[in-house]
């Protein structure tokens, strides 16, 4: 994947400190974004990814001896964020270790599979599932006392993680989803969600495959808050939908599908886009841009659990250590465009990519719709009218 390489100067911790106070009112995405990269293209159900050489300076162990540990972790996490940059710590301290990693195409996964017995040593879905992954005893309590960088993660993104006076997640990445646009190929760039529906791009939509996005965007389009709709309400998004059918050529599964398809010029507006979409086709030299939707855009928080199922709990504690580390964050940020949790990232981080995606704008920000936990009933009713719609289109 081409990458914008330019580097940054520090950019303003106040900055984040402000933006993250503004999502704990409204934790985050559905579906994180998850960044995509030519390697994770078709990305494999598990791999196992070699420890990487490194020359970070190496974080303190849990309580094993480092070079002396054998084994295997497994991460269930999202393609993209298996790259040896974002864990290179951990490959120093434990070369003998192998690192299997399982993809996530949304969050709704990793509730799946640790319901039905998949043994995973990490979990990393966003906020809305962290509530009833915790109540359901499906995630374990994390002892920040074995994260040397836990001290600077930023509080207000800490305490999402918090529940019953415990830390059981480690927040680590934050972005929006919106919409992006090839403007080079409409006559009119969209607004507003609600533009989605206009006829002058029939059969050039992509909207993402998640029931919870599409509920969440065709609210906000009809000036509803997404997270306390009625039956009532939910019945008039069900047909909002139903009347988007002539306008979408295409669901998109992962950001590839959405890039491939916005590249090619078959769908000329993405709903739902990630930050890294955006990047991506800029390096590539497409003129697109990134909405701020008058209604505002849709946000999440993603991050770190050890299931209950873990057998390697010492390493898991470890792993996080590497992930949160600020050369790895700062990778994150720099290379695909997401927000970060480790405030000493900050100077290592690049401010023409906080600026291209508003990262340090206070307005949007304000603005921006954090996904909220949701409860199983509005989770089966919203996915069951997102089937409803696919199937009669």
């Amino acid at each position: 994947m081409s990458l914008n390489k330019s580097r940054w100067i520090l950019i303003s911790l106040f900055v984040v400190l402000s933006l993250l106070a503004a999502s704990c009112a409204k934790p985050p995405v559905e579906e994180p974004p998850a960044p995509a990269t030519e390697a994770a293209t078709e990305a494999p159900a598990e791999v196992a990814t070699e420890a990487p050489a490194t020359e970070a300076p190496a974080t303190e162990a849990p309580t094993e001896e480092p070079g002396k540990v054998e084994g295997k972790l497994v991460m269930l996490d999202w393609a993209g964020y298996e790259l040896p940059e974002f864990w290179g710590d951990f490959a120093e301290k434990y070369p003998d270790v192998q690192v299997d990693f399982s993809f996530l195409t949304e969050s709704a996964e990793s509730y799946a599979k640790l319901q039905s017995g998949f043994e995973a040593d990490l979990v990393h879905p966003c906020s809305n599932y962290w509530k009833i992954l915790v109540d359901e005893g499906l995630v374990q309590e994390i002892d920040t006392s074995k994260l040397s960088n836990w001290p600077g993660v930023i509080e207000s993104l800490a305490k999402q993680g918090e529940f019953n006076g415990k830390q059981y997640w480690i927040p680590w990445d934050w972005g929006f989803e919106s919409i992006l646009v090839r403007k080079d190929l409409v006559e009119k760039v969209p607004e507003s969600w609600a533009d989605l529906w206009d006829a002058q791009y029939a059969g050039h939509v992509s909207v993402f495959d998640s029931g919870e996005t599409a509920h969440i965007i065709t609210a906000l389009s009809l000036g509803m808050d997404p997270w306390t709709t009625t039956p009532e309400q939910d019945e008039q998004i069900k047909q909002k939908l139903l009347e988007l059918a002539p306008n979408v050529i295409a669901y998109w599964g992962s950001q590839t599908d959405l890039d491939n398809m916005l590249a090619a010029g078959d769908a000329w507006v993405g709903a739902g886009a990630w930050n890294a979409s955006y990047t991506s086709l800029l390096d590539q030299g497409y003129e697109v841009e990134y909405i701020d939707p008058t209604e505002g855009r849709a946000g999440y928080l993603c991050g770190f659990a050890i299931p209950t199922s873990s057998k390697n709990v010492e390493l898991a504690h470890a792993m996080i250590d590497a992930y949160l580390a600020p050369e790895s964050m700062a990778y994150l940020a720099n290379e695909y465009g997401y927000g970060v949790a480790n405030g000493e990232a900050l100077k290592l981080i690049d401010p023409e990519m906080i600026k291209l995606l508003s990262l340090e704008d206070q307005d949007i920000i304000s603005r921006t719709h954090f996904y909220q936990y949701i409860t199983s009933e509005q989770r089966e009713a919203w996915t069951n009218v997102w089937s409803e719609v696919k199937t009669s289109q």
